[in-house]
């Protein structure tokens, strides 16, 4: 990868939001414990992990209203399983069965319209079977 509009070559620290004074990669075991926890001391919040935040971030991007779909593409997962997996108990008056199925429909390669999901007795179902 080379630098934009020029000959140079990118390394991977050129690439980093976060770097070390140096410009090089930080070292999360040291960026931990030298700044992060003293923050965490010094503005009275209880310690927690860094991946805590990326948590956090995920979930409070469901609260405010964020689809699942950007919910996905923000913490950048694999699929839309993974995020469902993670975050799907937070989506209010979601029904984590239909996605389930959905899912499986993409991975198998099955294909399904509107009239495979009928939502009777307020059970999710698909192709006649009870999820």
């Amino acid at each position: 990868m080379k630098a934009l509009g020029t000959e140079d070559p990118l390394s991977l620290a050129d690439l980093l939001v976060f770097r070390s004074p140096e410009g090089a990669i930080l070292d999360p075991d040291n960026f931990y414990h030298r700044h992060f926890l003293p923050v965490l001391k010094e503005s009275g919040i209880r310690k927690i992990r860094l991946h805590d935040l990326r948590h956090s971030f995920g979930s409070l991007l469901l609260q405010r209203g964020a689809s699942l779909v950007y919910v996905k593409e923000q913490m950048g997962h694999s699929s839309i399983q993974v995020t469902v997996d993670i975050y799907g108990h937070l989506v209010p008056g979601a029904d984590v069965a239909f996605v389930d199925r959905l899912d499986y429909i993409a991975s198998s390669g099955a294909t399904a319209d509107k009239d495979d999901f009928v939502r009777g007795d307020d059970r999710p179902r698909l192709f006649g079977a009870d999820l």
